[in-house]
């Protein structure tokens, strides 16, 4: 910061990043360390670096050297240069700065138009910034400064340059000696570029062309081409800002004229004219010449000489047989070729049927014969509407039969609609070919009729119109009209109006219909073949609203809760409902009576449109009431200490029938409303509880039941659930395992007072994996089992008694081999107590069980 005159320069500058494409300018005098005054700068490029520099006054209370206070006008002290130079498509900055009290204001303006729309202003509309320059963006900038003071302007010259770019290049090229290149190269670019020629690296220049050529503006031609001339030219396009490079070789060719080897055979037809051709390789081009035998060939009104150097022979006669000889020269040499010309007889060719007309279905034969000369072979080809035919993808419609060598028929077998068409059958020899078609007509069933529309609906009715599809050869006899609707099962033909809709007709109208319904209607064509596709089906339409047509249905009821009556009865199906708003209308009256409620006339259906009919009168009876008496011969027998079996008779036939019974239990010393209940499904007369405590006295009554409610309750009878089973599992199981043969027996359970006796085991198998489990049943501690599959077996053994099964064992794993058996003498002896109190045990025999 320097400070001097009263005043405080302050300067800011800061150096944009190179690989940024914009472009910042300011003056010279901004850019050095104090105000000084700055001279005008030169027009330079600017492209990538970006430079910045921001420049403020901050004055004190006096002006300058005056010593007066008080404003002042604008003065810009920082600004863009006068010219400022900026490549395409990058960022250009236009900086603007002025001192001045008030402040001053910054504005910008285009003197030669618009300030373009992407422009922005930054540093409080000190900076003017464009992105992605273009050609257009160049022009006189004008930035102004004002104030209350007055203001002051500064103006500027935006350049934007372009780097070449290439319009046109030259490409590699390939001419004979003696002809004339021509090459252009064009490009574009800002300021225009200009071009420069070189030839294997070395600049060229319109003296060293001579005479034979010309370079200038991008373009460059060389008469009479030599050898010397051949290699690699380059032309450049460059203005200051960059050059472009196009390269392309030129050949030069240059030999003596041949011929490919072997002879050359031409076979003509009396008549028609023949080309014999002379195409050597030659370079330059040679000089041609004909001859026949030892005589030059002399074109006249019959023999022509292209300007390719062929010889044409117009209406050719075996006269004009024989060898011909066609000589090339040129600068380097010569070359001969022999062409043997044959004229024979032309071919003719016929089809037969010409026409012929088939049902679909059906088959017929083309046959294609040809006349021809006898020296030569002939070969066939099959069309259809002029393209061949693909035998292998026609599904064996179609088989080549040639039963002849100049014979040739087509078998067309199982005819379809796309069958139809002119065949052709083209015969070709080495000297002719020959073309003919026949014309097969296919009658079938017609084709879809035209677009289907719907002209007026009523509530029952549709109005219909279409067009006439294809007949396929045979007459369009009748139309039948099809609707299609959400509750149909497809598409279903309706009745017409008139009834017949005959082949001539093109409207009809589809009756019968159901009111408030959507339709879609379709149009199906019949001839004498068949029935044809049907037509595209119409648009949606609704019918039109109408009052219900169809009564509900199966009116009956009865039962319901006091002082009601249920009523029930099938629903009319919405294809009925005939309109919105959709309802029932429910009337009753006492049996016997003549008058119905009041509001109310019979069952029936209505809608927004009125009422419909009435369903038939129908009786039903109302609620009987709740169960009036109690179930009777109630007996509770105890099963088990969990189980009690519960028996009754149901009561007298009545009014208030049950729908099923309620049976309540509770324990003794307590009261019923503390017990639980259960109710039977149906009308069941028995019932077991389950879940019950063992050695407990139980009080059990029944009730019948119905949907009005529950009827009186039978007397409570008692049954006493037995003890309970032991708690003690079976213990200290031993087994000897003898082959496939398992030998158990165990410790026995000793009830306790509160528990049931024991009075016997049940042994429970089941091989590991499987859910099933046979059971065998034994008074004794012991059983032999059998184990006839191979596999893990596990084994359980629970006590029995009146209160039922007791706790099971821990189980037992016995491992066995299918079909293997111990030798005698092998045991395995297995144990899961040790105790010497199994040695009685060990020499008491063991009981073989059998399945319970």
């Amino acid at each position: 910061m320097a400070r001097g005159g009263g005043k405080t320069w302050i300067r800011r500058a800061t150096l944009g990043t190179p690989d940024v494409p914009e472009v910042s300018s300011v003056s010279e005098a901004a850019r050095r360390a104090e105000p000084t005054q700055a001279s005008e700068p030169q027009p330079e490029p600017l492209r990538a670096l970006t430079y910045r520099l921001a420049g403020f006054w901050v004055t004190n209370s006096s002006r300058s050297s005056e010593g007066v206070m008080g404003e002042y006008e604008p003065k810009i002290e920082v600004h863009f240069p006068v010219t400022v130079m900026a490549a395409k498509g990058v960022t250009v900055r236009l900086e603007c700065f002025a001192l001045g009290n008030p402040v001053p204001t910054i504005t910008w303006r285009k003197l030669n138009g618009n300030i373009p729309k992407k422009a922005r202003l930054r540093k409080s509309q000190a900076v003017l910034e464009i992105p992605n320059i273009q050609l257009e963006d160049s022009g006189s900038y004008e930035c102004k400064a004002e104030n209350p003071r007055g203001g002051n302007a500064f103006r500027g010259q935006l350049q934007v340059y372009t780097f070449p770019q290439w319009i046109s290049m030259i490409n590699d090229t390939q001419l004979d000696s003696g002809e004339q290149l021509r090459w252009e190269c064009k490009a574009t670019g800002k300021p225009r570029p200009t071009y420069r020629w070189l030839r294997d690296g070395v600049p060229l220049t319109q003296q060293d062309m001579w005479e034979r050529g010309y370079i200038g503006n991008g373009e460059m031609s060389i008469r009479d081409l030599e050898m010397k001339d051949s290699g690699m030219y380059q032309c450049i396009a460059e203005n200051k800002y960059g050059a472009i490079y196009s390269s392309a070789e030129l050949k030069i060719l240059a030999s003596a004229p041949s011929f490919p080897p072997g002879p050359v055979r031409v076979i003509a037809t009396v008549g028609k004219e023949v080309s014999l051709e002379c195409k050597p390789r030659a370079s330059p081009k040679p000089a041609i010449t004909w001859r026949r035998g030892d005589r030059r060939v002399q074109p006249n009104e019959r023999i022509v000489l292209l300007e390719d150097n062929t010889l044409r022979i117009l209406n050719s006669s075996r006269a004009d047989e024989g060898n011909y000889m066609c000589r090339a020269r040129n600068q380097f040499g010569s070359a001969e070729m022999t062409t043997t010309l044959w004229v024979k007889e032309a071919m003719s060719v016929e089809l037969s049927p010409a026409r012929v007309e088939v049902t679909v279905g059906e088959s017929v034969v083309l046959s294609c014969k040809a006349t021809h000369d006898p020296s030569l072979d002939v070969g066939f080809l099959w069309l259809l509407n002029r393209q061949p035919l693909s035998f292998n993808q026609e599904g064996g419609h179609f088989e080549y039969i040639q039963t002849q060598s100049s014979t040739a028929d087509l078998m067309i077998r199982n005819i379809l609609l796309r069958h139809a068409g002119k065949y052709g059958c083209q015969a070709q020899t080495s000297a002719d070919t020959v073309y003919v078609e026949a014309e097969l007509l296919v009658r079938g069933p017609p084709g879809p009729p035209g677009v289907v529309i719907v002209e007026e609906i009523t509530d029952t009715t549709a109005t219909l119109s279409w067009s006439r599809g294809v007949d396929n050869h045979s007459p369009i006899s009748a139309y039948n009209l099809q609707a299609r609707s959400p509750f149909s099962l497809g598409w279903q033909t309706v009745r017409t109006d008139p009834n017949h809709v005959t082949g001539d007709m093109e409207s009809a109208m589809a009756v019968e219909l159901n009111p408030w319904v959507e339709y879609e209607f379709r149009v199906v064509a019949t001839n004498a073949i068949g029935t044809g596709d049907p037509s595209a089906p119409s648009r949606v339409v609704r019918t039109k609203e109408a009052v219900p047509s169809v009564a509900p249905a199966n009116v009956s009821g009865g039962n319901g809760r006091r002082h009601e009556l249920v009523i029930s009865w099938e629903p009319v199906s919405e294809e009925f409902q005939n309109g919105e708003g959709f309802g029932y209308i429910v009337a009753f009256r006492a049996n016997g009576t003549r008058g119905w409620k009041e509001k109310m006339s019979r069952w029936g259906g209505y809608n927004n449109k009125g009422d419909g009919p009435f369903s038939k009168v129908v009786t039903v009876y109302s609620a009987e009431g709740e169960p009036r008496e109690a179930p009777s011969g109630v007996t509770a027998a105890s099963l088990s200490a969990s189980e009690i079996q519960v028996q009754w008779k149901p009561p007298n036939p009545g009014p208030g029938r049950p729908w099923g019974y309620e049976v309540s239990y509770w324990k003794d010393m307590e009261q019923e409303e503390s017990g639980d209940k259960v109710r039977t499904p149906g009308n069941e007369t028995s019932i077991l509880l389950t879940g019950l405590e063992g050695n407990t006295l139980y009080l059990i009554s029944v009730k019948g039941y119905n949907s009005i409610g529950q009827g009186p309750a039978s007397t409570a009878v008692q049954a006493m659930t037995k003890k309970s089973p032991p708690s003690q599992p079976p213990s200290n199981l031993m087994w000897i395992q003898e082959g496939n043969n398992v030998s158990l027996v165990w410790e026995p359970v000793r009830s306790m007072d509160n528990e049931s006796d024991v009075t016997g085991y049940k042994v429970s198998l089941r091989q590991e994996g499987r859910s099933h489990s046979q059971v065998i049943k034994t008074q004794n501690p012991s059983a032999v089992l059998s184990l006839p599959e191979g596999g893990t077996y596990i084994i359980e053994v629970q006590a029995l008694s009146e209160g039922g099964e007791g706790t099971a064992s821990s189980p037992v794993r016995v491992l066995t081999s299918s079909g293997v058996r111990a030798k005698n003498g092998q045991q395995s002896v297995n144990s899961q107590s040790w105790g010497s109190i199994w040695t009685p045990l060990l020499l008491a025999p063991l009981v073989a069980l059998a399945p319970w």
